[in-house]
């Protein structure tokens, strides 16, 4: 009982076959080795953008330090007097 012999591993893969078909574990098999191979290439990259992509800033990536200079441009600052 301490492990399983081939024959148990065979019905197994058996039971799995008649239950899921050929079609369904061919796909799972294709799209598991599809997101692998993407992974994979995404470790190699390293997470570096080509040289293109890296000179080039979008719009949509504004830090808070651009933001509030450009806040400060378009402010206009007036000093608020009470009559005595």
């Amino acid at each position: 009982m301490g492990g399983f012999s081939i024959w148990h591993w065979l019905i197994v893969l058996l039971i799995v076959v008649m239950v899921f078909g050929t079609k369904k574990l061919r796909n799972m098999g294709g799209d598991l080795g599809g997101a692998v191979k993407g992974f994979k290439d995404g470790m190699k990259e390293g997470g570096q953008a080509p040289e293109d992509e890296k000179t080039s800033v979008p719009a949509s990536q504004v830090t808070n330090a651009q933001a509030k200079n450009s806040a400060e441009r378009n402010t206009i600052d007036v000093e608020a007097r009470q009559k005595p």
